[in-house]
């Protein structure tokens, strides 16, 4: 996969991923070691953005004017995602804390867990906003329909479509 990058917008020439890499992982690993307070998590997401421009699909070639800019913005993204998910492992620690010792699940039960949780989590990020809250204050809360309805301002009859379209998130979760 050849890449075309020019830090000029009037010379343009095809590099390859390996020359990509070589160019810009250093500066955007530093970049992501003032975001994070860890090395390894920022050697681990500077690997992922590359890996995220390997997996592209579509075009055999890409031109990118402004490489950095472009790596930062994939970067930002595997940055929300990994801040996402060290907040719902937080919140899952701090539910086994309080459980009492004989409750506990096995280590091997608490991964399958939190693995569990960010695949729902992921899911439920993936619906629009309203079907997200149609379903949450349907199955947290155990809102009617109509109750639901009338919170989100919108008909019955949409909250139902909104289910389904959860509901079908949910089903392919499983699959």
């Amino acid at each position: 996969m050849t890449y075309a990058v020019s830090p000029a917008a009037d010379s343009q020439s095809p590099v390859s991923l390996s020359q990509l890499y070589g160019q810009h992982h250093p500066w955007l690993l530093r970049w992501l070691r003032g975001k994070l307070s860890c090395t390894d998590h920022a050697a681990d997401l500077a690997q992922d953005t590359f890996i995220k421009l390997l997996a592209t699909p579509g075009e055999r070639t890409v031109t990118l004017r402004e490489p950095r800019a472009y790596l930062t913005t994939v970067a930002r993204r595997l940055l929300i995602d990994h801040y996402r998910r060290q907040s719902l492992e937080q919140a899952w620690l701090a539910t086994l804390a309080q459980l009492p010792a004989p409750v506990t699940p096995s280590a091997e039960d608490r991964l399958l867990i939190l693995e569990t949780l960010h695949q729902i989590d992921a899911m439920l990020d993936g619906l629009g906003a309203k079907v997200r809250s149609a379903f949450l204050l349907s199955q947290l809360e155990g809102m009617a329909y109509a109750d639901i309805a009338a919170r989100l301002k919108v008909s019955e009859r949409t909250v139902k479509r909104y289910m389904v379209q959860a509901f079908e998130q949910c089903i392919l979760l499983l699959a």
